[in-house]
């Protein structure tokens, strides 16, 4: 086991053979086919399904969403616990599509590391610069897998270069690439001195590993025909030279990220980065609160909501929050306290995620992530502990940047609108504001595809067919300061004023204009484009 922060006490064993990760990338880099594929090795899945198969085959496990299933794209994050050789991974998949991004950056408060997938033809794309920017906020340690190396893909030191540049992030190449698209046969394990050679024609199958003595080993030639060797061997040479060479410290620091390369669909160096993030990925980490950190050795159980998911089981109208655990060992059935209303909760049906499958959680270790179904009682940012007043902090809440208003396609079931959208504000979907004047409700989202998801789950979820229309608001600013200012704010801006789902005041503005007149004539009051996720 590798030492992390050398000042990071010795976990329980139980706590240290837990990694818990996120996988983050632009839409369509394979990420969901590459979690799919770690389910199988974890022996959670029998077969793993594919996001572009047919029928049957096509229904990926992790994309629970009926919308989800029918386009192919994940638009929430789901979360799974498995297996693998000794660790525990928890792993979170994210959305990639820059839409749903807010779901993502929030997910990214609840992991120690992220797995970043590029595409090798792509390399590194808008979506993926961003949200390694959060990454680098968060000090988050970084693996990356380069996926699609069977289809025609870039010069692999190009790729390596273009992470360097554009990420400013050290790279090692922890294996090699030998050949790419149709010549593509396999990789070389540069930590070990293995050959792992693909197999194409079963996709369900694990590579074949090959043990070398070096590079000079006489095995390589008699498994690696002529024409790749020579150019190979060139540039693993180079590739030794230029390279910085593998530092687990500067891993776990943030500073250095170490690429895998290989074919999630073809099952193929999955198993080599499964083994890495074992190896180089960090243990359950401090997580940062008030009014005191919360280390994940401390005897007394901590947790956070860091994601709250209606209606996953359509037949029964329940929430899921989702919990990371911050410290101790949690037992199905424990009281712990809802910090936010100091009011106790017994959790007595905490599940345990496998794709869209659960099970009931009897315990759970820091660095686990659980769910806890409920009605309504735990929001995004609540912190559940064993009594202490502790408030995790850090989750964030995005100003929307497209507005629309929402009206039910029967008038009679306005009040069947709210309770959806109420939900919907809850678990962080959507921001939802109601108008001080006039009724109705403004609905508030990061990217236009939002209001699609909206529509279709309204409907789905609530039998009720709903239209968006355009507002004349083109983005919400949260208002605070003294009392007396605010209301005297309010006041004034009647027509701009609308309130949250959490009963927070909000400006709404048209132009930059409104946001600029306020600042130079409220100089007491603060418009700010994100709240923290308050419990």
């Amino acid at each position: 086991m590798l030492d992390t922060a050398s000042n990071q006490p010795v976990l329980p064993p139980e706590i240290a053979r837990r990694r818990t990760f996120a996988i983050i990338s632009h839409p369509d880099a394979g990420k969901t086919t590459l979690t799919e594929k770690f389910l199988l090795y974890g022996g959670a899945i029998q077969m793993a399904g594919q996001v572009r198969a047919k029928g049957e085959a096509r229904r990926t496990r992790s994309d629970f969403m009926q919308m989800e299933k029918d386009r192919g794209i994940s638009v929430s994050a789901s979360a799974m616990s498995f297996d693998y050789d000794t660790f525990r991974f928890n792993l979170v998949d994210t959305p990639g599509h820059s839409d749903f991004s807010e779901d993502t950056y929030r997910t990214l408060t609840a992991v120690d590391a992220a797995v970043m997938v590029i595409d090798g033809a792509k390399g590194v794309e808008s979506q993926t610069q961003k949200l390694f920017e959060v990454c680098r906020l968060r000090d988050l340690p970084i693996l990356t897998f380069c996926n699609k190396m069977d289809r025609e893909s870039r010069d692999t030191f190009e790729i390596i270069d273009e992470i360097q540049e554009m990420l400013a992030i050290d790279v090692t190449p922890a294996a090699w690439p030998i050949g790419v698209g149709r010549d593509f046969i396999g990789c070389y394990d540069m930590l070990r001195d293995r050959l792992e050679l693909m197999d194409r024609a079963d996709r369900n199958k694990v590579a074949e590993s090959i043990e070398i003595n070096g590079l000079d080993d006489p095995k390589l030639a008699e498994h690696v025909p002529e024409h790749l060797l020579e150019k190979f061997l060139e540039e693993v040479e180079m590739a030794r030279e230029l390279l910085p060479a593998m530092d687990p410290q500067a891993v776990l620091e943030g500073h250095m990220t170490p690429i895998w390369f290989g074919s999630a669909i073809n099952s193929f160096g999955v198993k080599e980065l499964m083994e890495g993030i074992g190896a180089y990925g960090p243990q359950p980490q401090i997580q940062s609160a008030e009014p005191r950190q919360i280390a994940p050795d401390e005897k007394k159980v901590a947790g956070f909501v860091f994601k709250v998911q209606a209606n996953m089981d359509p037949k029964h109208r329940d929430r899921v929050a989702f919990v990371r655990m911050a410290s101790g060992h949690f037992k199905r059935g424990m009281k712990l306290t809802h910090v936010r209303s100091k009011k106790p909760m017994a959790i007595s049906n905490p599940v345990l995620f496998l794709a869209s499958d659960r099970e009931l959680a009897e315990e759970a270790w820091a660095g686990d992530i659980i769910g806890i179904p409920n009605h309504g009682q735990l929001r995004i940012g609540d912190t559940l502990t064993e009594g202490e007043a502790i408030r995790v902090t850090g989750i964030p809440s995005f100003a929307p940047e497209l507005l629309q208003t929402v009206r039910p396609g029967d008038p009679m079931k306005a009040k069947h609108l709210e309770k959806a959208l109420m939900q919907f504000a809850e678990e962080g979907a959507a921001k939802v504001f109601k108008p001080s004047i006039g009724s109705g409700f403004i609905v508030g989202v990061v990217g236009a595809l939002q209001f699609e998801v909206l529509a279709s789950r309204i409907e789905m979820e609530y039998g009720l067919p709903v239209r968006f229309e355009a507002s004349q608001f083109t983005s919400a600013r949260w208002v605070s300061g003294g009392k007396a200012e605010v209301e005297k704010f309010v006041e004034a801006n009647k027509q701009h004023i609308a309130h949250d789902h959490d009963g927070d005041i909000v400006y709404l503005t048209r132009l930059q204009w409104d946001i600029d007149r306020v600042v130079r004539d409220y100089p007491e009051l603060n418009l700010t484009a994100t709240k923290e996720m308050m419990a």
